[in-house]
């Protein structure tokens, strides 16, 4: 995954977090990512260390 494939509204998973479930991107800025999960809230994801899972919304 590429930082230029991630833009608001992106469907993603957290890969070593499944439990957090699926959710879209509310913001990025650089290498920070801002997820909105349907079970862990709001979290802020530094790109650079953590690759999400893009879901294919199909």
């Amino acid at each position: 995954m590429t930082m230029a494939t991630l833009v608001p509204g992106t469907l993603v998973r957290h890969p070593q977090r499944p439990d957090w479930g699926l959710d879209q991107v509310q913001s990025v800025v650089d290498h920070r990512v801002t997820v909105n999960f349907e079970h862990a809230g709001k979290v802020l994801i530094n790109a650079e260390v953590v690759e999400l899972d893009i879901v294919d919304e199909n």
